[in-house]
């Protein structure tokens, strides 16, 4: 779009200046209506449907750049209902650090780890489609990302036979995300969680869940965000509760902070879809805080 603004700055000039002639204005008009027709032919993609990759602890549809590397510390204090013993959760916390890396524009991969029940998670994050309008008109952002969890929680029993493939947990899930407005954007998550190894012999390896997660921006700098998992009840593991998440996006130039409440503990898909225990009408809220710096480590040629 840069010759289109060029070329309407010279014609501004072009109506205040003695020095330019008519014939100049005419000609400058003609090549800004070349400018124009041009653009019809052009594709241009939707930006910052979210400010960053999560929405609160689920991801969003957005990508780090190619070559762009976002390091990510995550913090959930204790339970709220605690009381003021515990100065209301303060005195607890996990946490999650992570690194994801942008390989292409549209694949991304990340590490992490966190303190609850000592996880080791690795994801890959494919946008498969990108909302778009003019010569290719797509309405919505489509991502795919599959995901592993390892738990590396002491065994209760190491007397009897513990396999290592009992602490593995994937997920799959897409992404289908839309951007209305500049102010409102609106996502949906379709999810599958299988465990390797439950608790209950009666409770299901495989879970399903609808998630659905939304932006509104109340200033440039600030948005509220929401973010809710449904699990269908025919798979959900016994004494589960779905996971709820509200909170805010504060951009302050590099780093995004993200302040939040939920009813999970968990930081990665496995714990949060499917292991959420909290309930909101029973007090069991964390307030927890994102904290996202993003670093150029390959430039552009």
């Amino acid at each position: 779009m840069k010759p289109l603004k060029i070329i309407f700055l010279f014609y501004l000039l072009s109506c205040t200046s003695k020095s330019f002639s008519q014939d100049t204005a005419v000609s400058l008009l003609s090549m800004l209506e070349k400018e124009l027709e041009a653009n019809k032919d052009m594709t241009v993609y939707t930006t910052a449907t979210f400010k960053t990759t999560r929405v609160i602890n689920g991801h969003s549809v957005e990508n780090v750049g190619k070559g762009v590397l976002d390091a990510k510390i995550s913090h959930r204090f204790g339970n709220i209902s605690e009381g003021g013993y515990e100065l209301f959760g303060l005195d607890k916390a996990t946490m999650r650090m992570g690194l994801d890396y942008g390989i292409t524009k549209n694949i991304m991969i990340g590490f992490g780890r966190s303190t609850f029940q000592k996880t080791y998670d690795g994801f890959i994050k494919v946008k498969i489609l990108s909302q778009s309008r003019g010569k290719v008109n797509m309405p919505v952002t489509l991502s795919y990302i599959p995901t592993i969890a390892i738990t590396t929680l002491k065994y209760e029993d190491p007397s009897i036979s513990n396999h290592f493939n009992s602490r593995i947990a994937y997920t799959h899930q897409l992404i289908v995300g839309r951007k209305f407005s500049d102010k409102t954007s609106l996502q949906f998550m379709p999810t599958f969680v299988h465990q390797n190894l439950v608790t209950l012999a009666s409770e299901s390896n495989n879970m399903f869940a609808f998630g659905i997660g939304g932006r509104q921006k109340l200033t440039k700098r600030i948005s509220v965000n929401a973010e809710y998992y449904y699990q269908l009840p025919s798979t959900k593991l016994n004494e589960r509760t779905n996971s709820l998440s509200v909170g805010f996006d504060i951009e302050t130039g590099g780093h995004v902070f993200q302040l939040h409440f939920t009813n999970s503990q968990g930081m990665n898909e496995r714990s949060f879809i499917s292991d959420t225990k909290g309930r909101w009408d029973m007090g069991d809220i964390y307030f927890g805080f994102n904290i996202s710096r993003v670093f150029t480590i390959s430039k552009k040629h």
